[in-house]
């Protein structure tokens, strides 16, 4: 039988492949490593979940901010007022006697009524928190 050296790379069908195979094959050859890729993985899915974290705190506290102005322009748009706001101009509201809030053009300084807030009309029709009493209220 023709036996060949173990540290000789032989193939019947191919013959003497070493310089063929892509990896070293002799005993001189670098040593062939495979990487630690946990470290790797693991500081990568650490980094995605805490940009995951910080993006969802964003949007939390951007989604808190948008139902805060809507609850606002709920109650501004609910309240009883007999005129036409003006954009740009500044509103006051006021709780009336029989309970119902209403807005006037009377600042909280001149006259006796239970004051919520100052408002203003932007050139969307949006309402802008100017000034609160009680910020509790939402």
């Amino acid at each position: 039988m023709d036996k060949k050296p173990d540290n000789i790379v032989y193939s019947e069908e191919q013959g003497y492949n070493a310089s063929l195979l892509p990896y070293a094959t002799n005993v001189g050859a670098p040593v062939i490593k495979s990487d630690d890729l946990v470290a790797w993985k693991t500081r990568g899915i650490h980094n995605v979940n805490k940009a995951f974290e910080n993006k969802f705190a964003e949007l939390k506290l951007e989604y808190q901010k948008l139902m805060e102005e809507y609850h606002w322009n709920e109650l501004v748009y609910n309240a009883k007022f007999s005129f036409e706001p003006v954009i740009g101009e500044t509103y006051h509201m006021y709780l009336g006697d029989d309970g119902i809030e209403f807005l006037s053009l009377i600042g909280p300084n001149e006259w006796n009524k239970e004051f919520i807030g100052s408002f203003k009309l932007n050139s969307d029709k949006k309402w802008i928190v100017v000034e609160i009493k009680n910020s509790d209220l939402f």
